[in-house]
């Protein structure tokens, strides 16, 4: 279920990170943090960035970005630059790679049995939101 989310736990997750998110994903996550997508025929729930606004929205965020990054790394293959933002429950994720202090603005899913990448969308504004 996406929620709107406060710019402020954007800028909180972007210094956590050390890097700018894409301003098309900034975008969207003020409106609906959470919920899902549908890329490459697959529906795929996208990760939180993490609200600690209320006991509710710290339960519903739980599984931010940030969290489901670090698990992902733990897959042999996980690219070190990338973020994971969405999975698709078998293991594969959406992910944006970093340059420098900066996400790129380009998607690709990540998949675990081949541990290759494929570009799917040039902004997150290109995918659509279920």
């Amino acid at each position: 279920m996406a929620f709107n989310l406060d710019e402020k736990y954007i800028v909180e997750c972007e210094k956590e990170l050390g890097a700018k998110l894409p301003s098309s994903y900034r975008e969207a996550m003020l409106s609906a943090n959470g919920g899902e997508i549908d890329i490459a025929g697959d529906s795929w729930e996208l990760h939180p960035i993490f609200d600690k606004s209320d006991r509710k929205r710290i339960s519903r965020t739980c599984n931010h970005i940030i969290s489901e990054t670090k698990s992902s790394q733990e897959w042999e293959g996980f690219p070190s630059d990338a973020l994971a933002i969405a999975s698709n429950g078998c293991g594969d994720s959406i992910v944006f790679l970093k340059s420098e202090n900066t996400y790129n603005n380009e998607l690709y899913i990540w998949s675990h049995e081949t541990r290759e990448l494929t570009k799917v969308a040039n902004k997150f504004t290109e995918v659509a939101c279920l």
